[in-house]
């Protein structure tokens, strides 16, 4: 397997200062380059980047998953277990909506993972994952 690099994933936002402080505040990500249309962020060592588009009125798609209408689209980080535990209850204590609150999919199933949802505050949809063995993160 090729050693993990991080990604870069560019989003839109209706609001960057709002956005801005959600994401520096609410999900402690640390804050690089920036200018009055974009900012880099840390998230959790991949390179996140808000980039200012003007608010939209699509609807959110969602498909069926594990019994959960997952939103669709999404991203997020695969973090280990226990810091997506902490992570986790870090978020519950500052008063983050989830669209899926934190629990187990495909419990004693192949994938078996711990899962959230919640969105930001322009309606980016973000899932954070984890599992107790990485070596079924791609199980069938």
């Amino acid at each position: 397997m090729n050693k993990l690099t991080p990604f870069h994933l560019a989003i839109p936002v209706d609001d960057i200062p709002i956005c801005r402080k959600f994401y520096r505040e609410v999900l402690g990500c640390e804050e690089g380059r920036s200018s009055d249309h974009w900012v880099d962020f840390n998230l959790f060592g991949h390179q996140l980047v808000i980039h200012y588009k003007e608010k939209s009125n699509d609807q959110t798609h969602t498909n069926s998953v594990d019994g959960k209408n997952v939103p669709v689209p999404h991203f997020g980080v695969v973090l280990e277990w226990d810091t997506f535990h902490k992570f986790s209850d870090k978020l519950i204590k500052k008063g983050v909506v989830f669209i899926i609150e934190p629990y187990i999919r495909f419990k004693g199933q192949p994938g078996e993972q711990a899962t959230m949802f919640f969105m930001d505050p322009s309606r980016n949809t973000l899932e954070f994952k984890s599992f107790k063995n990485f070596d079924q993160i791609f199980a069938k």
